[in-house]
């Protein structure tokens, strides 16, 4: 079998977010089971966060597939992290705290948790992470995602500018570090 690129690898996440979303609110409903066990901190209904993640996730693959740099990579990871690793953690550790059967276990266990071993191992191969660097992503994801559930939405719409902001600006330095280089 041919070895999957990261930036091919990447489009894998996309494609895991709908099926989990899917499976979280076409076949199950993880809306009621989540407002049994936590506060009501998102009014965004299911919908909106649907298109606002899978346009925020797909930013993140394009920034990475135009610019192509260290940084681009970390904060597409830094994303994946916080939206389906650290999901996958939170859809376990909900299922056995509360002994209820969290909506969205079933595919944050068949797709997050291989789909993202494949995005990172790739990234590792590349040389775009080391192991370090992304134990770090791992741990900033969790920051994210925790406070994301706590705090809500807020938390994406600052976070989310500043990690483009610094993918973008990692290419024009890259950009100019290779004109310097040739002139």
């Amino acid at each position: 079998m041919p070895r999957l690129p990261f930036s091919t690898a990447l489009l894998l996440a996309p494609l895991a977010y709908a099926i989990h979303h899917a499976e979280e609110h076409l076949v199950f409903n993880f809306r009621a089971w989540r407002l049994k066990y936590f506060p009501d901190n998102n009014a965004l209904s299911t919908e909106a966060v649907l298109v606002i993640l899978t346009v925020v996730g797909l930013v993140y693959i394009l920034l990475h597939a135009t610019v192509r740099t260290r940084v681009s990579a970390w904060v597409a990871l830094l994303f994946l992290m916080a939206t389906q690793v650290h999901n996958a953690f939170f859809h376990i550790g909900g299922t056995l705290a509360f002994s209820d059967f969290s909506p969205g276990l079933i595919t944050a266990i068949a797709l997050y948790l291989p789909v993202n071993w494949v995005i990172a191992r790739t990234a590792l191969a590349e040389g775009l992470v080391t192991p370090r660097q992304l134990g770090a992503l791992f741990v900033g994801g969790g920051a994210l995602f925790w406070a994301f559930e706590y705090a809500g939405p807020a938390v994406l719409l600052a976070a989310v500018p500043v990690t483009w902001a610094w993918a973008l600006a990692s290419g024009r330095r890259g950009a100019q570090d290779k004109d310097a280089t040739h002139a």
